[in-house]
């Protein structure tokens, strides 16, 4: 799947499976809709707890089959070592180059508990502000996301909006599930993701709560740094009482 072909939607991740907790269903939605979706994740997770980077490969491969994805690739940036630098920075504005999409979903910067999702957020952006410079030494023409969104789920912040997932919510728990070296539970094994113990009881409890606040079953939050332009007010959606 590491054929870059033109996406509308690019995910970019820290860590093989990241995305699909975070805003899984929002993927999947976006492929229902019929965009070209695909997901960047920058490590290999071989640093993590459990599993290791091969079977993290086999188990993002079953992920994005689950999804539809059109492109996942890895740059095997270090796990558990992801800083902001300009050679991982120009590492993913050569990808972004290359599959020019209209909208890029990076994880929200502040308050992450590991510091690889943070300098995940901060890489991504860098990444689509160098991809439009044209005299960077990378290759392809130059190119920069319409919108960039940073899913913000499960961090104690207020969103900008939230995506309704209430139809894609089972499909997205069955591409966590493809993570089994990662969450299947497993006597004396510490937990992987605190503070939950099962991660599907922690998404169903969280996504819920996002679904209750704009009237849905399920649902992903999102925020954009950008204030939103609106033509006519009375075609907003939502209601406020």
């Amino acid at each position: 799947m590491d054929s870059i072909a033109k996406l509308d939607v690019l995910a970019i991740a820290a860590h093989r499976d990241d995305t699909e907790i975070v805003c899984g269903g929002t993927i999947i939605k976006l492929v229902d809709l019929g965009y070209k979706v695909g997901i960047l994740d920058l490590t290999a997770g071989e640093s993590g707890s459990r599993g290791d980077a091969i079977t993290r490969q086999r188990e993002a491969d079953c992920a994005a089959e689950v999804m539809r994805l059109t492109f996942r690739h890895n740059l095997h940036l270090p796990d558990a070592g992801l800083f902001l630098t300009q050679e991982n920075a120009l590492a993913v504005a050569e990808i972004i180059r290359a599959a020019k999409p209209e909208l890029v979903i990076l994880p929200y910067i502040d308050g992450q508990r590991h510091p690889d999702h943070s300098a995940a957020g901060e890489i991504g952006y860098r990444g689509c502000f160098l991809a439009g410079l044209g005299k960077m030494p990378i290759a392809g023409e130059p190119h920069r996301p319409r919108k960039i969104l940073y899913s913000c789920s499960f961090l104690e912040t207020r969103p900008s909006l939230i995506i309704d997932i209430s139809s894609q919510y089972e499909r997205k728990c069955q591409a966590v599930a493809c993570y089994k070296s990662q969450f299947e539970e497993i006597p004396g094994q510490r937990d992987v993701y605190p503070p939950a113990r099962n991660i599907f009881d922690f998404m169903e409890i969280q996504n819920r709560r996002y679904g209750y606040m704009i009237g849905a079953k399920y649902g992903e939050a999102f925020y954009q740094k950008e204030i939103m332009s609106v033509d006519d007010p009375l075609k907003l959606p939502g209601k406020s009482i």
